[in-house]
């Protein structure tokens, strides 16, 4: 029994040494949360709603052949660069070339027998009607050459005008009809970005807006352009309008087919606006916007902003930050004020902010 009540003694006391270690070790320090920041003044200082778009020429031309027949060789591709009267496909020439040959052959007879009849016609060997016959089958003879001969020039598709092949539709080996596009041609004047209007809004633009071009692998770099056409009729399947924004004079020579844009259109508030991605954007019940911005100190605290109209991806900020704050670009329900966060950029890159 005493043997028992020591070991249970030293026990206790073992325990306690733990317990009192245990207290004594402080506790683990909570860790910041990593937010991604952005800064609106990286917006593009436009306001209005923006629409994503393509850039296409003004005239683009669907070239084909005027006669049927094997596409027997594709001399040039999508992206490149023609001149006026430059071959660019060809059919298999032979039977056109036989039809021409026999028609060929037909009016060399008739040549010499209409020679002949009207040396016949000056001895008055024959009547005047004689004459008449044969010469008319000569003519007709003659008119089935040039349309023979104009068949085998038709074989060979030649672009109408200086440009740049847009895209290309039919491959050689391929049998095509008269008519069948080969080719799009993209003429060198005019560029226009194309884009698609909504149909609830469609009394909101007319031709001749301003618009405002931003273009995908050039950000933050606006272009100038109006809006030039507005079809009359929406698209059935997706109820939008389809439009073109002509890009103005100065600045089309800056843009290339098939470029991605985005369209603003409307025009600035004085001063510009800046922009921020709509998931920065927190919305209160009453209706009121805020974001959350990261102090010098590390932590986050919420600003009330006053906003322009919503675009596609992103807002125009009228008022509440500046081009130098760092704003939390997602993620905001689950802060608090005061919360100490760890900033990083698009990038993954750390940020620190600074007071100003």
């Amino acid at each position: 029994m005493r043997r028992l009540a020591v070991r249970e003694m030293f026990s206790c006391i073992a325990m306690g040494v733990l317990l009192a270690a245990c207290a004594k070790d402080p506790a683990p320090a909570a860790v910041p949360k990593t937010v991604l920041v952005v800064q609106p003044g990286a917006g593009l200082g436009v306001a209005g709603e923006a629409f994503a778009g393509d850039v296409r020429a003004r005239e683009e031309s669907p070239l084909a052949f005027r006669v049927g027949g094997n596409l027997q060789k594709r001399l040039v591709d999508a992206g490149q660069m023609v001149q006026k009267g430059q071959l660019l496909a060809a059919l298999d020439p032979g039977d056109a070339q036989l039809q021409r040959a026999a028609a060929k052959a037909d009016v060399d007879r008739l040549n010499g027998d209409l020679q002949r009849y009207r040396k016949l016609l000056a001895q008055q060997l024959i009547s005047q009607s004689a004459f008449d016959a044969q010469q008319a089958g000569y003519l007709a003879a003659r008119a089935k050459y040039d349309l023979m001969r104009n068949q085998d020039d038709y074989t060979q598709l030649r672009a109408p005008a200086d440009g740049v092949i847009a895209s290309r539709q039919a491959e050689a080996g391929q049998v095509v009809a008269a008519g069948q596009p080969i080719y799009v041609l993209a003429a060198q004047r005019g560029r226009e970005v194309a884009i698609s209007l909504p149909e609830a809004r469609i009394r909101d633009f007319q031709t001749g807006q301003k618009a405002k071009i931003e273009l995908w692998n050039a950000p933050g770099q606006l272009l100038s352009g109006h809006l030039r056409e507005i079809a009359a009729v929406a698209d059935p399947q997706t109820r939008t309008y389809a439009a073109r924004v002509a890009v103005e004079t100065e600045d089309a020579g800056k843009v290339e087919l098939g470029q991605s844009a985005r369209v603003w259109i409307g025009a600035a508030p004085s001063g510009g606006a800046l922009r921020l991605p709509l998931s920065a954007v927190q919305r209160a019940r009453d209706g009121a916007s805020s974001v959350w911005v990261v102090d010098a100190s590390g932590q986050v605290q919420p600003r009330a902003v006053k906003l322009a109209g919503y675009g596609a991806d992103s807002v125009p900020v009228l008022d509440g930050v500046s081009a130098h704050d760092w704003v939390v670009a997602a993620g905001g329900h689950l802060l608090r004020a005061g919360e100490t966060v760890r900033p990083v950029d698009r990038k993954n890159r750390p940020v620190t902010p600074q007071g100003h």
